[in-house]
């Protein structure tokens, strides 16, 4: 699979959905910072410290399934709340219902902004198809459906391992490999014979932990030693630099 970049022994690549295939990981890290800031204001007063949108967000919750970002984030800051229910309000102080606050927050950027596509990797999902490779999309998101009918993709993947699906069979959500892996299960393929997509720490922890065949790091952050160090065997800015790279680098 040279003209892809990619090891011979590839049959199948599992990509990541905000910041791999669409310009979301920026909206989701807008709706955290609003979400928590106005959570610790209420909680600390004016003198609380903000959450940053890189640096927290980096480390802490991108690429986990919301609930797990919502107590990782706080654990950091010493801070626990109840668990709650999936269905509790926007207001609930419950990790559950911080986490439907940020959602909330999430559609309704999306519904007024919109959602864009990274065009080099739907390029290079387009080629990766047309080479006879299965394709899966592998999300935290419970809006991954939504979001790929926005942007016309949803044809582009055999497989769907999502938010909502991780929830019906399960699945710990990133840095566990569980939904790579169950995304390799249903394409048919072995973790060695399946490549990962990603742009977030905890994405890489999951491909390196998972023992995939090979992991791309896709850098639209400025963290390639970042992404390098959590197990990338490549990092790119754009996918369609693949095109035209060997294994082991871009070209």
């Amino acid at each position: 699979m040279k003209e892809l970049g990619l090891p011979p022994e590839i049959l199948a690549c599992l990509f990541d959905l905000d910041g791999v295939v669409t310009k979301t990981a920026a909206v989701h890290a807008a709706a955290w910072k609003e979400t928590f800031n106005a959570f610790l204001r209420e909680r600390e007063g004016a003198g609380y410290r903000p959450f940053d949108p890189v640096a927290d967000y980096d480390e802490y919750v991108d690429g986990r399934p919301r609930a797990d970002g919502v107590r990782t984030f706080l654990a950091s800051r010493g801070i626990e709340l109840p668990e709650g229910s999936p269905d509790d309000p926007p207001d609930a102080p419950t990790v559950n219902g911080l986490g439907n606050r940020k959602n909330q927050l999430v559609l309704k950027k999306i519904r007024t902004e919109g959602v864009e596509a990274y065009d080099g990797t739907l390029r290079y999902i387009e080629a990766v198809r047309a080479a006879g490779l299965k394709t899966a999309i592998v999300s935290s998101s419970a809006n991954t459906l939504d979001v790929l009918r926005s942007i016309d993709a949803e044809h582009l993947f055999d497989v769907r391992i999502d938010g909502v699906v991780a929830r019906e069979r399960g699945l710990p959500g990133k840095p566990h490999p569980d939904t790579f892996l169950a995304a390799a299960h249903d394409l048919g393929v072995e973790a060695k014979q399946a490549a990962v997509f990603e742009d977030a720490l905890a994405g890489m922890d999951a491909g390196r932990s998972g023992h995939f065949g090979y992991v791309v790091g896709v850098d639209r952050a400025g963290q390639t030693d970042a992404l390098y160090a959590h197990g990338a065997d490549v990092v790119v800015k754009d996918l369609a630099e693949l095109l035209t790279a060997a294994p082991g680098g871009a070209a």
